[in-house]
């Protein structure tokens, strides 16, 4: 959990320097910078090494599939874990495991003990600590920046990891050419150093102490899925991602041989390379100006206006200064429209699973642009890369008016601080924090001319029901007395329960306001925990009745 910084007036210097007016954010962004650019040497190193090591075009494909492979695996525990324990802890920790891991595997480079399953271990135990790293990140923005400066610090963390791509590569090459082939990795153990030394300066703000022991982590994860498929305004960001980007990764994976289709030569790709970070940079500075007089909705149909014209120029030119431009273009749309489906995700995630929903945010991300990419290969090597851009294009283009109806969401539309309203239920002896499930039963009485309005407010809260953790809802009407409901629904544990009373909403709130507005009574509510039995004697389990 983190303190969000609370909002001051800017100065004219502050409001010149944007986010990195914040000095908090500036130190990170520069070491998360540095560390950026270290493993973007690493992946150089690794693929060098593996052909000096191995020339089998299966090992040499292992790397990628151990970078990429615990993306999928740990990103949404890692997302858990990040609203059960201090992120900034959680990074710290990390990051002085990176720096024994990198260190350990320098030194047995710098020894000429390499192998190629240890630059495989190294590489997927690497991918997993960052895997890990990646919701935690986006977790203690709110605690760097005022929140009307998230947008400039999540484009400036793009702009970081794309410069990182474009100058790592070169420092790794430089750094094996003069220095020797241990010499990136003990780089990128230095700049995870930088990191540690950013994270013990830093001190976030104070945070209210924890009423309820924390979550258990693999209930922590399935009720973070449980949400994000019950949040509707969560889903509508999910929605408007899958609608940018599986087209937009066809420009990503295809880079390399529209860079050779110019012409141009292999430094050519690099220069590419290059001018998408440009772009993002002006991006960078654009957003900042247009969210003034824009919403997120419009940012994300400029961006998405900005990829469909760059892959069409992609797939419409092979002159070098038009390639040059497009991924201007392309650079500068990724930034409008992940700081602006990301600030949604933000908006739309209460504080106890923000952390959670972001790594749902970042695998859908993950997963969209895997896949994706594949799939453009096969599609160029059917078709021609010409063609297959061309169909990405319209892809985006025909993707926006299918998801118009799709609403990101604004700051200001919903306030998801806690309302803390309920009372704690009373229990006639102490239960213990795993017993469960338990039966949560709510008694309504209405007058049945209300009997329409009744019903569709109740199913609002069973939605809320649901994303706070019930996996089971259901309201009931009695046959025999017109106008008596009983609500009912089912909670993991008597602990998921406490967290459970603690994370409705001031938004919430105002739904069960409005069905308290319709009852003639106040409603009685039941909290039933599942009984516990002595274990049934061997043999008796399916014996027959009276055996």
């Amino acid at each position: 959990m983190v303190t969000p910084v609370p909002e001051t007036p800017a100065t004219a210097l502050q409001a010149w320097l944007g986010v990195f007016a914040h000095k908090s954010f500036a130190v990170v962004w520069l070491a998360s910078a540095v560390a950026l650019v270290g493993i973007s040497m690493y992946d150089t190193a690794s693929g060098w090494l593996m052909t000096t090591l191995d020339l089998n075009p299966l090992n040499v494909s292992l790397v990628h599939a151990a970078t990429t492979l615990p993306m999928f695996l740990f990103t949404l525990p890692a997302g858990a874990l990040a609203d059960i324990v201090d992120p900034r802890r959680l990074i710290l920790y990390n990051s002085c495991a990176i720096v024994a891991l990198i260190g350990l595997f320098a030194g047995i480079v710098s020894l000429g003990l390499e192998s190629p399953g240890s630059l495989l271990l190294t590489t997927f135990l690497l991918s997993a600590l960052w895997s890990v790293n990646a919701p935690a990140w986006l977790a203690i923005l709110p605690s760097l920046v005022p929140k009307s400066d998230l947008p400039g610090a999540i484009a400036a963390n793009g702009v970081a990891y794309n410069l990182s791509r474009a100058v790592g590569p070169v420092l790794g090459g430089a750094a094996i050419a003069h220095y020797g082939l241990s010499s990136p990795y003990w780089a990128f153990a230095a700049a995870n150093g930088v990191v540690v030394a950013a994270l013990l300066w830093w001190r976030a703000p104070a945070q209210e102490t924890a009423s309820l022991p924390a979550e258990r982590l693999t209930g922590a994860v399935r009720t973070g899925i449980r949400h994000a498929l019950n949040n509707r305004l969560f889903r509508a960001t999910l929605v408007r991602t899958l609608a940018v980007y599986p087209f937009a990764a066809a420009s990503w994976g295809l880079m390399p041989l529209i860079a050779r289709g110019s012409g141009q030569g292999a430094q050519a790709y690099g220069l590419l390379v290059s001018m998408i970070s440009a772009g993002a940079l002006a991006g960078l500075v654009a957003q900042r100006y247009l969210r003034r007089v824009v919403d997120l909705d419009g940012m994300v149909m400029i961006g998405s206006i900005g990829a469909a014209a760059a892959l069409g120029l992609f797939g419409g030119t092979h002159a070098f200064p038009l390639l040059a431009g497009a991924c201007v273009c392309s650079g500068a749309a990724w930034v409008l429209v992940l700081t602006s489906l990301y600030m949604s995700a933000q908006n739309a995630l209460p504080q106890w699973v923000r952390g959670r929903g972001l790594a749902i945010f970042l695998t859908v991300i993950f997963g969209a642009v895997a896949v994706s990419s594949a799939a453009w290969g096969q599609a160029a090597a059917q078709f021609g890369v010409d063609r297959a851009l061309i169909a990405a294009a319209a892809g985006v283009l025909l993707a926006m008016p299918a998801t118009r109806r799709w609403k990101l969401q604004n700051a200001e539309e919903i306030d998801l601080t806690p309302s803390l309203h309920y009372r704690l239920p009373q229990a006639a002896e102490e239960i213990g924090e795993d017993r469960g499930p338990v039966l949560v039963k709510i008694e309504y009485r209405i007058d049945p001319k209300n009997r329409d309005r009744f019903l569709s407010a109740i199913d609002e809260l069973g939605e809320q029901r649901r994303r706070d953790g019930a996996f089971a809802w259901g309201v009931f009407e009695d046959m025999a007395a017109f106008g008596r409901f009983e609500e009912a629904y089912l909670i993991e544990s008597w602990l998921e329960l406490m967290h459970f009373r603690e994370r409705v909403t001031k938004d919430d709130r105002v739904i069960e306001d409005e069905i308290r507005g319709l009852l003639t009574e106040s409603p009685h509510i039941e909290f039933l925990v599942a009984a516990e039995r002595p274990s049934l004697r061997h043999g008796t389990l399916g014996a027959p009745f009276g055996a």
